[in-house]
């Protein structure tokens, strides 16, 4: 064999063990030092579920503290897309909604929830908006049975903080989906 620079024989095969163990003779042993993680009995676990699922509760009822009434109906025009607007607010606010112009910042998929918990997280949905300060937000409800297709106007209708609102351009849900527009 050719001396090359990387492979050049200096030494044996059978000292290499040898000069290993002289270059680390003064390295000592590292203790274990990591702390093992507490575990919890499982009559610990059912008591940290509980309290989560009530604190969970808590929060939902806190945002859920404007109740949207199942009685009152609003008026939409079948032959029109499902649209509003607060009379309070600008209609041309929700003209550039039906255009694509607001992109939603918070979108709710409703999908397989129950109408007592759509109110809830309609509720919830709002609350955050306004307490993060986003304008544009989207429900998306599906067509399904159109039990919230239908339901889900008439609550907004009643909710202060909702401007206004339009069935979703194809882009963000189309008629499964409404933009909404918050105060």
């Amino acid at each position: 064999m050719k001396n090359t620079p990387f492979h050049r024989k200096t030494q044996t095969d059978s000292d290499e063990p040898d000069l290993f163990k002289n270059e680390f003779k003064d390295v000592a042993p590292i203790k274990q030092d990591k702390i093992p993680p507490q575990r919890f009995s499982s009559k610990q676990n059912s008591e940290l579920t509980q309290k989560n699922k009530a604190d969970l509760a808590e929060i939902k009822q806190a945002a859920a503290a404007f109740e949207f009434s199942d009685g009152f109906e609003g008026h939409f025009d079948i032959d029109q897309p499902l649209k509003y607007v607060n009379p309070e607010a600008d209609s041309h606010e929700v003209k550039r909604l039906r255009r694509g112009d607001y992109p939603p910042d918070l979108i709710l998929d409703l999908h397989g929830f129950k109408k007592e918990q759509a109110k809830l997280e309609i509720a919830a949905l709002i609350h955050a908006a306004q307490k993060h300060h986003v304008y544009c937000v989207s429900i998306m409800h599906g067509k399904g049975t159109y039990a919230l297709k239908k339901s889900i106007p008439n609550w907004l209708i009643q909710h202060p903080a909702v401007m206004g609102f339009h069935q979703a351009p194809k882009e963000w849900g189309g008629q499964a989906a409404l933009l909404v527009l918050i105060n």
